[in-house]
């Protein structure tokens, strides 16, 4: 079936006014999607034993990290009754409210989520540093026994608890101060990322075009209406040609963060706003937050494509659904988004993990937008990002398709960064010389 494409703004009874009243963003074009009747979904939501697994396997981890930790900084450390009784109380205090505010969070208001969510969130990222830290110190433990070993004389009980304290109290004052820089570096103001998108096939009357790109930015939990509004102040000062939003735009329903979103509605470009979806939207409610965003004035694709600017200027921008939607009926459909184009025209995507581009390339995508993988967020954390994804952060080209992959506007669960930073991304679109075979 051929693709319905009507002018943007129209429907079969022809022009209607842009939303609250406004004009249509310069150049908008045509939209360009299949009837979605004409195209029913198969895919069956997944079954209630895998997501049991998983919580098993989520629990494991984390029971499995809190023990290791309490053996290292307090079982063999041999501390005074007290601080012993204190230390093993807070650390099942903390592994037993992890995965239990984890799961009240999307139930409760927004002013108590955010008081939930700070005291645990920053503990989980003190505890991964921990698990890191202590985990080195293992290892400076094995080479100062082995060292022993082969000098031919074995520590004594004494010199091994001495050893113990050395490492435990060394391994507490640096999580301390890794997990204080780590809360400095998310929150403080955030950094515009340049990026020359060079793309040989644009034409010479789109060069100079900018694409502001906000991802990840989970609004909910730690991340409060005020953040919202220092992004939106710093996208406007921009003055962009198009600003897309790359999914994982809330951790939360529309009833709880409506008015924690709503400055978004204040994002201005010449050529309109747009929004894929991320995996947590599917966590917090991706149809009515499809519902919610065009409020704001955000179109929203999925599996659909727009024309942007006009003439000769004009070039295909599509996004796609994420994967997590395969759970709910949804997911990626590439190639009906892209049914019926014309092929010689540039075409970027949004697509918010980075390993949609795999597809991407063999469907002639010029250029991909993705985030998802924080940049790691918090190192080496991004180790574990690359045995899921192909591209962690920057620009990369994959065969002929360029991806640019953002390190995430906002932050996930802790409200820290190390080796990587929160980035608002202005990419420019440039003609370059078509490359060499």
């Amino acid at each position: 079936m051929l693709p319905d494409c009507t002018p943007a703004g129209e429907g079969p009874g022809g022009g209607t006014p842009g939303r609250r009243g406004r004009k249509r963003p310069e150049g908008l074009g045509k939209r360009c999607s299949l009837d979605p009747a004409a195209l029913p979904r198969t895919l069956t939501p997944a079954p209630v034993a895998r997501l049991m697994i998983f919580l098993l396997v989520v629990l494991a981890i984390v029971g499995g990290v809190h023990f290791y930790l309490w053996t290292r900084l307090v079982r063999d450390t041999h501390l005074p009754a007290p601080f012993r009784v204190w230390l093993t109380a807070s650390v099942i205090a903390f592994a037993v409210a992890m995965p239990a505010t984890l799961l009240l969070l999307r139930r409760l208001p927004a002013t108590w989520s955010a008081l939930a969510a700070w005291p645990v969130f920053v503990w989980m990222g003190m505890m991964f540093l921990a698990f890191v830290v202590v985990l080195a110190g293992d290892l400076v433990r094995l080479v100062v026994l082995l060292g022993a070993r082969v000098g031919g004389s074995e520590l004594d009980p004494g010199r091994r608890l001495l050893l113990a304290r050395v490492l435990g109290g060394g391994a507490g004052a640096a999580t301390g101060a890794l997990g204080a820089y780590g809360i400095h570096l998310a929150r403080r103001r955030l950094e515009v990322t340049d990026v020359v998108a060079r793309l040989p096939r644009l034409p010479a009357a789109a060069a100079g075009t900018t694409i502001v790109q906000i991802t990840d930015l989970h609004v909910g939990g730690t991340i409060s209406r005020a953040y919202v509004e220092q992004v939106v102040a710093r996208t406007n000062a921009l003055a962009p040609d198009l600003v897309v939003i790359t999914g994982d735009l809330v951790d939360g329903s529309v009833a709880s963060l409506r008015e924690a979103v709503a400055p978004l509605a204040q994002l201005r470009a010449r050529h309109g706003v747009y929004f894929v979806t991320g995996n947590h939207e599917y966590f917090s409610g991706a149809d009515a937050w499809a519902e919610e965003l065009p409020r704001l004035g955000i179109r929203v694709l999925r599996n659909e494509r727009v024309t942007i600017g006009a003439g000769d200027a004009a070039f295909d921008l599509a996004g796609i659904d994420d994967f997590a939607g395969r759970h709910q009926n949804a997911g990626p459909d590439l190639p009906r988004a892209l049914a019926g184009r014309d092929g010689n025209r540039v075409l970027v995507l949004l697509a918010h993990q980075p390993r949609a581009v795999i597809e991407a390339a063999e469907h002639g995508v010029d250029l991909q937008l993705s985030g998802h993988t924080h940049g790691g967020q918090i190192w080496p954390f991004g180790l574990l990002v690359m045995l899921q994804q192909p591209y962690v952060a920057g620009l990369h080209r994959h065969r002929d398709t360029l991806i640019y992959v953002s390190s995430g506007t906002g932050y996930w669960g802790p409200p820290m960064r190390l080796g990587t930073r929160a980035e608002i991304t202005r990419i420019t679109l440039t003609p370059a010389e078509p490359r060499r075979a």
